[in-house]
């Protein structure tokens, strides 16, 4: 290890040098917060996912379970390859993370939520390339760690320093081991989902480590465990297995391999090994599992541990059921009994009564709307409860065109908007009907919405409550209500919704 030590001192003793004030620190955080302000989330899956963010609190969502690899220095370069090798196929079988603001998503949509959360780049030109600090990677590690670490330093901008003010090359003269804190700091902050990782173990001693940031948390501790189990018997087992894992696959195949398991789970075709394509679920049951098996016994693990843990991951592939599919096949059906909301809270409440059984997700049987009797319809918030698929109209359309959509889709009004996604106005079915009867202007020319809509219609913030709804509904004598922030249409409330809410509420008294 003392050639890593010596050459990793000289690498960031520039970056230790570099000493960061407090008022230097305050302007990076502006400008970071800045760009946050300018954060906007496009996820695409079943449902779609759309919004802008002001906070980099979304980053707190990416909750992982992050498991680590002790390597000899000399198989590095190996055993980081096969980490990014098997990434793809690993996390297949573990996505846990469907559901974002409910909408259906990635089968880990974690991953892109991650990246697009901490993504503060600024492109203006859309040729021109940038890495983002959350990444895979974009080829095969070659030479040594020191590889990443340039790559790091060279790309990413140090964001924050250490304290401590060591001088590395005078603690390495000493015979001492540098702690390397601004690498360690810098490190932190570029998230590679296989990351190498630098440290002093209690006996002094620097070691290397390969952390696998890939795998999702939940939904039980032993599915965690055995996600786990299943990846070192695969790192054990292919460094016996695979000389160079760079001849038998490219980083390209890799690369695929992550971002299609991210989308579609155990649905996803692989790449495997010598330009093989293999369903996941067949190449898992087929392939890996022998070689995670051969890996652990090579590390000495039980064989009752190997056969419960690895168990998990076999069934989970022959039925076809990860935390994901499970979550989105509970979700769906649920939300054809009732709303949104109700459903995601009636799924919460069986994830946490599944978990308190000890079972992994394989044997969970789908949530079912019984199972909350509990739902406080109460306080119940706008924003959890109304609509926001609607059909919207500008300003200048003409008059024709909310007829036919009114007469269409059997509406009973039309919100009008400007292009930025503003409230202007409503239109209503018995609006269009005066407007055809008691006016002769349809004959003069083409008339438009602005011309008869009401520029004043009835709104409510989202973070009211849904009787404060129905109290404004009945006050104006109103079927709807929009729900608007800052001026932005965010969705409506029509009487059809209430009535369901009214009756559900009543059947809890």
């Amino acid at each position: 290890i003392s050639y890593h030590s010596r050459n990793l001192s000289n690498l960031f003793q520039t970056v230790v040098d570099s000493y960061v004030t407090t008022s230097q620190l305050a302007s990076i955080w502006r400008q970071q917060e800045a760009k946050f302000q300018e954060l906007e989330l496009k996820i695409q899956g079943i449902d779609e996912l759309s919004l802008k963010a002001n906070s980099p609190l979304l980053e707190a969502a990416n909750t992982s379970f992050q498991v680590h690899l002790q390597v000899n220095q000399h198989n590095f370069v190996k055993m980081y390859n096969i980490a990014q090798a098997i990434s793809g196929a690993t996390l297949s079988v573990a996505v846990n993370s469907p559901i974002v603001f409910g909408r259906r998503l990635w089968h880990e949509s974690r991953i892109a939520l991650f990246q697009q959360a901490l993504d503060t780049r600024n492109i203006k030109n859309h040729m021109r390339e940038k890495s983002p600090r959350v990444q895979f990677g974009k080829k095969w590690l070659e030479n040594s760690i020191l590889d990443l670490y340039k790559e790091d330093i060279s790309r990413y901008r140090v964001l924050m320093t250490a304290n401590e003010k060591e001088d590395a090359m005078d603690t390495y003269k000493s015979g001492r081991t540098p702690k390397l804190k601004a690498l360690q700091v810098h490190n932190s902050t570029v998230y590679r989902w296989n990351r190498a990782c630098y440290g002093i173990s209690e006996n002094g001693k620097p070691h290397l480590r390969i952390e696998n940031r890939v795998l999702p948390s939940g939904p039980t501790p032993a599915d965690e465990v055995a996600n786990a189990a299943f990846w070192l018997g695969l790192m054990q087992g292919l460094d016996e297995k695979v000389e160079d894992i760079r001849a038998h696959m490219s980083f390209a195949e890799a690369r695929d391999n992550f971002v299609k398991a991210s989308k579609f789970g155990l649905d996803t075709k692989l790449n495997w090994l010598d330009d093989k394509k293999i369903p996941a679920a067949e190449l898992i049951l087929d392939h890996l599992l022998p070689i995670a098996q051969t890996g652990l016994e090579k590390q000495n693990i039980s064989s009752k541990d190997i056969e419960k843990y690895l168990g998990i991951i076999e069934q989970r592939a022959k039925k076809q059921m990860t935390g994901a599919r499970w979550q989105l096949r509970s979700f769906t059906k649920l939300k054809q009994q009732t709303t949104k909301d109700e459903a995601l809270v009636v799924l919460t409440s069986s994830i946490i009564k599944n978990q308190a059984s000890d079972k992994p997700i394989h044997l969970w049987p789908e949530a079912e709307i019984e199972e909350n009797n509990n739902y406080d319809l109460s306080n119940i918030k706008v924003s959890e409860f109304m609509k926001t698929d609607f059909f919207a109209l500008y300003e200048e359309d003409i008059i024709e065109l909310v007829a036919q959509i009114i007469k269409w889709k059997k509406l009973q009004f039309v919100p009008i908007e400007d292009k930025t996604g503003k409230l202007k106005g409503c239109i209503t079915k018995d609006q269009i009907l005066d407007y055809y009867t008691q006016s002769d202007d349809y004959k003069k020319g083409k008339v438009t919405i602005a011309d008869i809509m009401d520029n004043s219609p009835l709104c409510i913030n989202p973070n009211e409550s849904v009787k404060q709804a129905i109290s404004l509904m009945h006050e104006n004598k109103q079927s709807f209500i929009h729900v608007v922030k800052d001026h932005e249409l965010l969705g409506i409330i029509t009487k059809d919704e209430l009535q369901w809410f009214t009756s559900k509420l009543a059947s809890k008294l």
